[in-house]
C-alpha cells in the first residue's frame, strides 16, 4: 500500500540535531525500500482550474503561508498501521506541527 505524507510549515528553524535525525531517518527508510521519493514543495504553485470548456491558470500562492504543504514522503509499507508509525516518527524528530497521511490508489 501507498501513502503519501504531507507536513505543513512551521515557525522552527531547523538545527544540527535536526538534519542528523531526519538523515538517519531517511537513510533507514531507504534502505528497507520504504521511501519511495520525499522533498519540499514551494510555497506557490500554480492552479488550473476548468469548468466547462473552459481552462484557467492562475499563479499562486493561494493559501496563508501556514496553511500550505511544505513538504512530502512518498512510501509504500503493508499496512495503514504502519504509515501511521512512520508519521508518528517523523514528527518526533520535528517536533510540533501538523502532518497528513493518504492513501495513494493506482498502479
Amino acid at each position: 500500500m501507498r501513502y503519501l505524507m504531507t507536513t505543513k510549515p512551521t515557525d522552527t528553524a531547523p538545527d544540527e540535531r535536526l538534519y542528523a535525525e531526519m538523515g538517519r531517518f531517511i537513510e533507514e527508510l531507504t534502505a528497507a525500500g520504504v521511501l519511495l521519493a520525499t522533498g519540499g514543495l514551494e510555497p506557490g504553485g500554480i492552479l488550473v482550474t476548468s469548468s466547462g470548456d473552459e481552462i484557467t491558470v492562475t499563479d499562486g500562492p493561494f493559501t496563508e503561508a501556514k496553511e500550505a504543504v511544505a513538504g512530502f514522503a512518498l512510501i509504500e509499507v503493508r499496512s495503514q498501521e504502519e504509515a501511521i508509525e512512520l508519521a508518528r516518527r517523523f514528527r518526533r524528530i520535528v517536533g510540533d506541527g501538523q502532518s497528513v497521511v493518504q492513501q495513494v490508489f493506482g498502479p
